[in-house]
């Protein structure tokens, strides 16, 4: 902790040192015999993070809560605690960056789940104090600088993790610089040979780019300073990760990326900026269509500079960013530089207008029916490509790329989304489904008479317009939606062969209702009726119940006729000491001839033959007046049902290396489900007939041959 101490020393007053001094030692003691993956001690962990934190100027609070930001979720330490000894302050944000499943105050076993409640937490705890992102994100990076001591299969998971939440985080909050490492970072475990290659790609030419840009430095600095502008002149390599970004969304190769290294000039005022430029711009011819003024119009995220691209010597590009030192600070850091200056610290309302889209955010809480879709609507709505748009007054909002009036309509307000009856683009009318691009200028125009049309689900963009178009649908026209779903659900049943009536059971549609957290069957055909809902949704497990319940008869009414299975007859099963005894296998286990087997007599309905590891046989022992014993026959001459489970690693190909493995064993599968999590790694249950174990033990050995399989079992 040494680093911390060194670095916080000249910047603090004794009483600020003191207290930093005591966090240094809880969070010494706290983590004291823990290790990193790497082998060092953790304690290393927490003070890169504080460090991290004290470097974008942040206030005492918020290093102290980097220190200890760990010691709730992994050294046992209480709330109460932390609160005592250094402030409800630093309490506070050590829980808002602490996961919300590691505190034990959720139950959930899904890691989708988790991950999803965890995001959900992070964002109210940031809404309520922005520091908590900022530490976040300092946690991350480090994490993300160490990841290589950690396996190959956690390494994908964090970087993939980091490239879809935290990086874009980053970027909404305007801290440039993390951003981009934490995107370069990512890149290189998510894509190594797309980033081994760029690398080599970009090598050959890189002395000659920054040999340009040293040049371009001394000339420009020379010429800035006889037109009287003083400034502080800089260059950087573009990072790795924008360029590749850049070449698959523009389709290029690397010849075509002009901004390979940037120049940038930072002056003291706005009139500097467009001083320099103009002197800039008298050296170098610029690239036509490469000028961007972000200072009279910034990002959403507050990035304010001038960009333009220039063709240098030997005709090589070179781009030069000019800004002001605020401006800059801004960029580098984003929201930390609210903390920079001890007079923006109460610059409250600036502050709120850049959490302004958070809060939005968090108000589709109400529109998802889960965290998961909760989370999910977030990072499609604010974490994805833009487009930025105007209101008539100059206001900027910015959309997900590919969004219509419709979308901008319902960012504005509820009321003006459910009214819109026309659109004007760049003062010309348009149709709703117009695909908007940066800078349009979009008026809506509304009717009270004007409502939400079906159709704009087909057209619409982001989460919020869909869920507010069907949330629309699902109060306004209550029993229209259910006459509508009733009918959509008996077309949909009989193109399948069934009457509506008769999969629509009272015991049939109880998991149904449940399933989806409605009160009765009319809520299910009003959702299919608004589109909250598909038929193959609803449909698929209605089947299912009847079907079960159709075999459960019919199986019934076989052994009522004296139909049963004997034990003698073609189960292959010897019930020792019984004559004519009723025979049936477990669902359970499906045991197979030369597994071993026991018996049990149920009620009613004979004996029930299971295999002798079935997880209910436990259960079953219990019983021991109804356990009987039971034998395979000599001779058997037909085929068993068996389910087996496969682990892999998912790629193209794999489901049709795994049916081309049992057909060529002569294999009769029968059915075949797949689940994928968030690791990439897929298991897949499949269905088919054997004739004995030795067989399936080969098949099994067959199927674990495949490339990327980890491995093959046996549900019983």
């Amino acid at each position: 902790m040494k680093k911390l101490l060194a670095a916080c020393k000249a910047s603090y007053s004794q009483e600020e040192y003191e207290r930093l001094k005591r966090a240094v030692e809880f969070a010494k003691n706290a983590h004291a015999g823990q290790l990193r993956e790497s082998g060092e001690p953790y304690h290393i962990h927490p003070e890169a993070v504080a460090l991290s934190v004290f470097d974008m100027g942040m206030d005492e609070n918020s290093v102290i809560a980097g220190l200890l930001h760990d010691t709730l979720e992994d050294c046992g330490v209480s709330y109460s605690t932390i609160k005592e000894m250094f402030g409800e302050e630093v309490a506070s944000m050590v829980d808002g960056v602490t996961k919300l499943t590691k505190s034990g105050n959720v139950n959930i076993t899904s890691r989708e789940d988790r991950q999803a409640e965890n995001l959900r937490k992070m964002f109210i705890a940031i809404a309520k104090d922005v520091r908590v992102v900022i530490i976040k994100l300092a946690d991350r990076l480090h994490n993300m600088q160490t990841l290589e001591y950690c396996d190959p299969e956690k390494r994908y998971r964090k970087a993939k993790e980091t490239m879809e939440v935290y990086a874009p985080l980053a970027h909404r909050f305007g801290m440039g610089v993390m951003k981009c490492e934490l995107e370069d970072l990512s890149f290189e475990y998510l894509h190594p040979d797309e980033c081994r290659r760029l690398k080599e790609e970009i090598e050959p030419q890189q002395e000659e780019r920054m040999n340009l840009l040293a040049n371009a430095m001394q000339t420009i600095t020379k010429q800035l300073a006889e037109a009287g502008i003083e400034a502080e002149i800089g260059g950087r390599r573009k990072h790795l990760y924008s360029i590749y970004k850049k070449m698959v969304k523009q389709n290029v190769t690397i010849d075509k990326i002009y901004d390979m290294v940037a120049l940038r000039v930072i002056v003291h005022t706005v009139n500097d900026c467009y001083a320099a430029l103009g002197v800039i711009h008298s050296m170098w011819p610029p690239m036509p269509g490469r000028f961007k003024d972000y200072i009279a119009m910034p990002k959403t995220n507050n990035y304010r500079s001038l960009h333009t691209t220039l063709f240098g010597d030997n005709k090589m590009p070179f781009e030069v960013q000019i800004r002001t030192l605020e401006m800059h600070k801004a960029a580098e850091y984003g929201i930390a530089a609210h903390w920079m200056y001890k007079e923006g610290r109460q610059r409250q309302d600036e502050l709120d207008s850049k959490l302004a889209w958070l809060r939005e955010a968090l108000e589709y809480e109400s529109l998802a029916d889960t965290t998961r879709e909760f989370v999910e609507n977030i990072r499609k709505d604010f974490f994805s490509d833009f487009v930025f748009v105007l209101t008539p007054t100059g206001e900027i909002i910015d959309l997900p790329a590919g969004s219509t009036p419709v979308d901008f309509a319902y960012r504005i307000h509820t009321d003006v989304g459910n009214h819109t009856q026309h659109a004007k683009v760049n003062g010309s009318m348009v149709k709703l489904d117009y695909k908007l691009k940066n800078h349009d200028v979009v008026d809506i125009i509304t009717s009270q008479q004007a409502a939400p049309r079906r159709d704009w689900l087909n057209f619409v963009k982001t989460q919020q317009a869909k869920a507010k178009v069907k949330n629309w649908f699902k109060k306004a026209n209550r029993d229209e939606n259910i006459m509508r779903g009733r009918e959509m659900l008996a077309d949909a049943a009989k193109r399948q062969g069934h009457q509506l009536a008769d999969i629509t059971k009272s015991d049939y549609v109880e998991e149904m209702v449940k399933r989806y957290n409605f009160s009765n069957m009319d809520d299910v055909y009003a959702a299919l009726g608004y589109g909250g809902l598909t038929t193959k949704q609803v449909l698929h497990p209605l089947i299912e119940q009847f079907r079960k319940e159709k075999k459960e008869r019919e199986l019934a009414e076989r052994f009522s006729k004296g139909e049963e299975q004997k034990s003698n007859d073609c189960t292959g099963i010897r019930v020792l000491g019984e004559e004519n005894m009723a025979v049936r296998f477990a669902g359970c286990c499906s045991p197979v001839p030369n597994d071993a087997i026991i018996g049990y007599i149920t009620r009613g309905r004979g004996v029930s033959i299971h295999h002798a590891e079935c997880k209910n046989v436990k259960h079953l022992l219990e019983d021991a007046e109804r356990i009987v014993t039971v034998e395979w026959m000599a001779e058997q001459t037909q085929k068993y049902p068996v389910n087996v489970i496969l682990v892999s690693h998912e790629r193209v190909g794999l489901l049709m290396d795994i049916t081309q493995t049992l057909m060529s064993m002569n294999v009769n599968l029968m059915g075949i489900s797949a689940k994928k999590d968030d690791s990439e790694v897929v298991n897949i249950q499949l269905s088919f007939e054997v004739k004995n174990s030795e067989y399936l033990n080969s098949i099994m050995r067959g199927l674990g041959k495949i490339e990327g399989v980890e491995r093959v079992s046996r549900v019983v």
